[in-house]
């Protein structure tokens, strides 16, 4: 197994794999109602059985290179994942989307993780754009698209139905050779 350090405090990115459905498992619990706010992990991933669903999900949609799951570890416990959630290699696009828990809030870890994947995304699989689809009232989800260098393409009203009310979403999106012009000026 490979990890990807995050930075000089220790954090790691990960893949997550059907076997660690418990500890998926145990991490969802952990923040099942800061991550439920804007993502509904929280209702897909209930119990053992269910959470190992959903990993195995991820492993077919990596093994048919139609998206990745990584986790975010920090200190040795699993904070928090990162995810293409879409990705299509023929069309050169991907949808990129992320969650933590609580405790992880505020070290910038969804950011620099996050930039791994893009970066991956754009010069290992030759995508040409990420995307990132966010609820109009998720500001650190939308401040997170900022940091990347994202541009704000649009807002979805009333277009996503989540736990009975209908939620305005802002479609952000980074091009490959802006994604590529950004890394230059750093």
């Amino acid at each position: 197994m490979y990890a990807i350090s995050l930075g000089d405090d220790g954090a790691e990115l990960r893949p997550i794999e059907p076997w660690q459905a418990e500890e998926f498992l145990a991490h969802v619990d952990r923040g099942r109602e800061f991550i439920g706010q804007h993502n509904g992990l929280p209702d897909v991933v209930a119990d053992l059985e269910s959470s190992r669903a959903f990993l195995q999900a991820y492993a077919e949609k990596a093994a048919a290179d139609s998206g990745r799951l990584y986790g975010i570890w920090a200190d040795g416990t699993l904070v928090g994942a990162v995810l293409l959630r879409k990705l299509d290699i023929a069309q050169g696009t991907a949808e990129a989307g992320c969650w933590l828990e609580p405790s992880a809030v505020g070290r910038g870890l969804v950011t620099r993780a996050v930039r791994v994947i893009i970066d991956w995304a754009v010069e290992e699989r030759g995508v040409h754009r990420v995307e990132w689809w966010v609820s109009t009232e998720n500001a650190p989800s939308i401040a997170v698209a900022r940091r990347l260098g994202m541009t704000k393409d649009g807002v979805l009203r009333e277009s996503y139905l989540y736990r009975g009310k209908r939620h305005d979403e802002e479609i952000w999106s980074v091009l490959a050779p802006e994604w590529r012009a950004a890394k230059k000026a750093t």
